[in-house]
């Protein structure tokens, strides 16, 4: 498994993209536009891929 860090974007909130890494906790993302927090993970794999 990797250590870095998934990198969003942009902010699930507002859409901008001035993120940075937070000191909340692994994962943990800052937007200054919107001064919201949020963390990114990773919860698992489908157990059958999805088709369209």
């Amino acid at each position: 498994m990797s250590e870095s860090r998934s990198v969003p974007l942009y902010c699930p909130y507002c859409g901008e993209e001035d993120l940075r890494p937070s000191e909340a906790g692994h994962g943990a993302w800052e937007c200054h536009a919107c001064a919201r927090v949020f963390t990114v993970r990773f919860t698992g794999l489908l157990s059958k891929a999805v088709t369209r």
